[in-house]
């Protein structure tokens, strides 16, 4: 039997929201213990609407029910102060991304919580579906090793979680070369909605190219990317036999012979499919290389990546898994970004030092 991973939650916005729906969508696999939220009055909204209790403190929410772990969910300036709070109590913590808004607060946060071994971050990326199953190839060496991630996708500390991930570059030092470029696009659907508004607008893309010392990422941004219809997400992974695009893999079978196969999701409820709208699996030349952890749900990819991540956090968290995503990880994928930001705004490269959490 899958056991329950019950957590609690600091903060009441937009992200703090999408744990709770997830604990609706899943009951037997999630279930949230209990809400701090600043005030009774917000409190109360959130009871009604979601059927959880509401505290105003970090105390009253444990003694309320000690959860496997507490997902902080607050402004990034905040972040720090409430997981440093919940460290000293003793409790694990799935801190929202970026653990701390700029480089002195990482700094400062891994001095005084990095050796405890209770923070981890909600990361996810690399548990989406199509992101994992290419993964899973690189990791196999399909592609021979690794040498240079090309993203275009999401942002700054995502997108450096993704290339890090599939180049396998530890915490050394980088070299980081960005420019900003400001251009026309139409932009006519937003967390708001549909504006109904097909206006071109000056909208900047962030192109940077970040130097491991060998491996190479190249990371390529559009404002409000993530919801944009007009443009479209890619990725290519390239190594020393082949390279993977989007979902497509060439490489050697033999010195004399390329091949070329494509990765497959298994995605049910389309056309006369009656199985219902769902991601079952994704395979590579008859080889599942992905098995969807919640199949039958119908959930999204970001869905499905944010639900696997509390759930690992849970087993982490009860000493019955591994870590999901450290916080020297995180710390590290926003020192980079704060990297490709200076670099663009200053028009030099930046290199980054070692850091402390690079051990």
């Amino acid at each position: 039997m899958t056991a329950e991973t019950r957590f609690g939650i600091v903060g009441s916005g937009w992200r703090g929201l999408f744990f709770l729906r997830l604990a609706r969508l899943l009951p037997q696999r999630l279930r949230a213990t209990g809400v701090v939220t600043r005030t009774a009055a917000r409190g109360d909204e959130v009871t009604a609407e979601w059927g959880v209790p509401t505290f105003r403190s970090t105390a009253e929410l444990l003694a309320h029910e000690r959860p496997d772990f507490v997902i902080v969910s607050v402004p990034w300036e905040v972040t720090p102060g409430a997981t440093r709070e919940l460290v000293g109590l003793g409790v694990p913590v799935l801190a929202e991304t970026p653990p701390a808004p700029d480089l002195d607060g990482l700094r400062a946060l891994w001095s005084e919580v990095g050796g405890s071994g209770l923070v981890q971050v909600a990361e996810q990326y690399l548990l989406m579906p199509g992101h994992s199953a290419r993964l899973e190839l690189v990791r196999a060496g399909l592609v021979g090793e690794p040498t240079s991630v090309q993203l275009s996708s999401t942002h700054l500390y995502h997108a450096v979680s993704l290339i890090r991930g599939l180049l396998d570059v530890g915490h050394d030092p980088a070299e980081v070369d960005a420019r900003a470029f400001v251009a026309p696009l139409a932009n006519p659907l937003s967390p708001a909605g549909w504006s109904g508004d097909g206006t071109p607008q000056q909208l900047t893309t962030t192109l940077a190219t970040i130097d491991f010392g060998g491996r190479m990422g190249l990371y390529d941004f559009t404002d409000n990317q993530w919801w944009n219809p007009l443009r479209s997400r890619r990725i290519v992974v390239r190594g020393s036999l082949g390279e993977i695009v989007d979902d497509r893999v060439v490489r050697l079978a033999d010195p004399t012979t390329p091949v070329e196969s494509a990765l497959v999701r298994r995605q049910t409820g389309i056309d006369l499919n009656l199985e219902g709208l769902d991601l079952k699996h994704i395979s590579f030349d008859g080889r599942v290389v992905y098995r969807n952890p919640f199949a039958g749900t119908g959930l999204s990819d970001d869905d499905i990546a944010v639900a696997d991540i509390m759930v690992r956090t849970g087993a982490w968290a009860r000493q019955e898994g591994p870590e999901p995503y450290p916080l020297a990880e995180a710390c590290q994928d926003h020192l980079i970004s704060l990297a490709i930001g200076e670099s663009a705004r200053t028009g030099r490269p930046v290199v980054t030092t070692r850091e402390p959490w690079a051990g």
